[in-house]
């Protein structure tokens, strides 16, 4: 019985380990498909490596959720770095959103007026290089699927960083190589 209680929520992330988490906008609407949202995504991330807070090995941006490898270094003050992470991008996407297109994010809770990212992220533990570079592949390609069609190939997704590990185009300078973690 006492395990029914210790059993960790699918979005429970250990500091120090590296994971692949994501996050889905709230009703699976396409917040992110405009540039100016996923800039906000992006600025978080800077942000928070540049904290220390946060490793960032793999990521992509597709228009409803992203997809990142990650590994939280310390706490954000109280909060954790995934929970300043959401709470942050929230406020931004506020900041750009009309009255008319806040209405789609209206939250039933007392405790905030607008939902912009679903409930419970997911949290996977990468416990292998095998197991990391699955993961790793999964996101890159995710912009090439049959459903999103974004681009022909991986690389040429701006929203990722599968450019970084195909071509060793450096676009972002939070990016941390995953291949280190593993030597």
């Amino acid at each position: 019985m006492d395990n029914l209680f210790k059993q960790k929520r699918k979005n429970y992330i250990e500091i120090g380990q590296i994971y692949f988490w994501t996050a889905t906008i709230n009703k699976w609407q396409r917040l992110l498909e405009k540039d100016k949202f996923k800039h906000i995504i992006l600025s978080s991330f800077e942000h928070l490596s540049k904290l220390n807070k946060l490793d960032v090995f793999g990521f992509v941006i597709m228009p409803n959720h992203i997809y990142t490898i990650w590994r939280t270094n310390e706490l954000n003050g109280k909060e954790t770095v995934q929970g300043s992470f959401l709470k942050y991008t929230a406020h931004e996407f506020k900041k750009l959103l009309s009255q008319n297109e806040l209405k789609n994010f209206l939250s039933g809770s007392i405790n905030k007026h607008y939902e912009f990212w679903q409930r419970d992220p997911l949290a996977i533990h990468l416990y292998s290089p095998e197991v990391a570079y699955q993961k790793l592949d999964y996101l890159h390609n995710n912009p090439c699927t049959e459903y999103w069609q974004l681009v022909p190939e991986p690389e040429d997704y701006l929203y990722s960083s599968a450019s970084f590990y195909e071509k060793n185009e450096p676009n972002y300078s939070f990016l941390k190589d995953l291949r280190l973690e593993f030597e």
